[in-house]
């Protein structure tokens, strides 16, 4: 059983939530500089799982995830699993609630990046694949051939203090919140050993309001259908 979890991504220098064992891409600037295309999409509040050929992991990939949230991806993975190929899937499990409840979701999973071999493809290559498996991809938030670092940054701030396009509600408060932070990706298809120049994430300060117990009291979150 063969399986490489996702690349580590690096915060922008001005993530503000960032913890002790993160890393920060001071560099940022020299890397989006090169990309041709820049694509912010948003960061969820789930679980990061990947559908390969062997299962369905989760962030780890240690083995096959077998927890409760994820029966339900695991049973879509068992009708399509012999026609992934070497494609590896990776998306947001929103399927139990986190620190973000989503009042508008219409499934739980999320596609926000695939691997093929020693590629990551292209974002549109991302779309295709995705609707050909018939999931859709997280929020796609701006795609601008702009490098100019101030207007990333402007940008990047101005979507990050933004409300979620699913509705997000802060599970501490019941409020209304703003995204849990931006995803800002190269455009075009890269070499696996390249993934920390062309992946760069800003995340809002304090978003995690779960502790270490949450699997013991999780909720599952509820698709619009069940909302009606």
């Amino acid at each position: 059983m063969n399986s490489r979890k996702y690349g580590r991504t690096y915060h922008f220098p001005f993530s503000p939530g960032t913890t002790s064992d993160d890393r920060i891409a001071h560099d940022y600037a020299q890397h989006v500089s090169k990309w041709r295309t820049i694509v912010h999409t948003e960061k969820l509040d789930g679980e990061n799982n990947c559908l390969n050929r062997y299962g369905v992991f989760a962030r780890s990939h240690a083995a096959p995830t077998v927890s409760p949230w994820t029966k339900a991806i695991r049973e879509r993975w068992a009708l399509l699993k012999n026609d992934l190929g070497d494609l590896e899937i990776f998306g947001e499990n929103l399927y139990a609630i986190h620190s973000i409840e989503y009042l508008n979701i219409d499934q739980h999973f999320h596609v926000f990046a695939i691997r093929e071999g020693d590629r990551w493809l292209s974002w549109e290559e991302v779309k295709f694949y995705a609707t050909a498996f018939e999931f859709p991809v997280v929020p796609e938030i701006k795609i601008t051939k702009s490098a100019e670092v101030e207007l990333i940054k402007a940008d990047v701030l101005q979507f990050a203090s933004e409300e979620s396009e699913f509705e997000s509600v802060d599970i501490a408060t019941g409020k209304a919140c703003s995204r849990e932070g931006i995803v800002s990706r190269s455009g075009d298809e890269f070499h696996v050993d390249t993934f920390a120049a062309n992946v760069f994430k800003y995340v809002r300060k304090g978003h995690v309001k779960t502790d270490e117990h949450w699997t013991r009291h999780w909720r599952r979150a509820k698709l619009n259908w069940e909302r009606a």
